[in-house]
């Protein structure tokens, strides 16, 4: 399996705050057999600028992958970033140097639901202008119980991909909801949108039991499928 969505670079955002804790965080996806993380750190053009961010993440992506070389058995990791939604996203250059690299995907973090027409439109437009596939972040955050907003719907009319965090799986208030979503294929990855050893820890093993022992193994094939492609990799 794959983890889309992490904040386990060090030192960068409200994720991990050291090396030390980011090695951890690997060492607990390898047990749970995730092979990939993708490192996600949140981006928010209103507040930083993009050459300081890329500074950063760099610094960040060195300090963890030179203690990386010290282990075996690790997942491999990917970089990319949380991008936070904006008007007039698609008409910005600089989403290519903020996808996942290798890939022509970009993690997107959308407002608070409900969406107004001009935001699909936008979503839509990243794919038409600038041919990259937004994937939207944690979409059980805006498509809970009584709230959904026709968001599925909409979403499943756009050139883009989503992804859900691993903990809505085994949450009681919105399980039934994910496993009914992804059974009909309009969720698409997972991420544990890990940031910490507390309270925010990688958690996409007990996610994935839960899915085999309640919907079976094929929703876990359609989701192997879906990230072979973001990432490239022949079936």
């Amino acid at each position: 399996m794959v983890d889309f969505h992490s904040h386990i670079l060090p030192g960068i955002d409200d994720g991990s705050t050291s090396r030390e804790m980011s090695m951890e965080m690997l060492c607990m996806e390898a047990r749970q057999g995730i092979t990939h993380v993708v490192a996600t750190p949140h981006f928010y053009a209103h507040e930083d600028k993009l050459e300081r961010f890329l500074q950063r993440r760099d610094r960040a992506e060195q300090v963890l992958r030179s203690e990386m070389r010290n282990h075996t058995g690790l997942p491999e990791l990917l970089i990319g970033a949380e991008v936070s939604f904006f008007r007039g996203i698609s008409e910005t250059a600089f989403l290519h140097e903020l996808k996942i690299r290798g890939t022509d995907s970009v993690l997107i973090e959308m407002p608070a639901a409900p969406w107004d027409d001009a935001m699909f439109s936008e979503l839509r437009a990243i794919w038409e202008r600038q041919r990259l596939v937004p994937i939207i972040a944690h979409i059980d955050r805006y498509i809970g119980p009584w709230r959904t907003y026709n968001i599925p719907k909409r979403l499943s009319q756009l050139p883009v991909l989503v992804q859900a965090n691993a903990e809505a799986f085994t949450d009681r208030h919105v399980e039934k909801l994910m496993l009914r979503l992804l059974k009909a294929d309009a969720i698409h990855l997972l991420g544990s949108d890990c940031h910490n050893l507390a309270e925010r820890t990688p958690n996409m093993a007990d996610a994935v039991e839960h899915i085999r022992a309640k919907i079976g193994s094929d929703a876990l094939a359609r989701i192997h499928m879906h990230e072979n492609r973001v990432l490239k990799i022949a079936p």
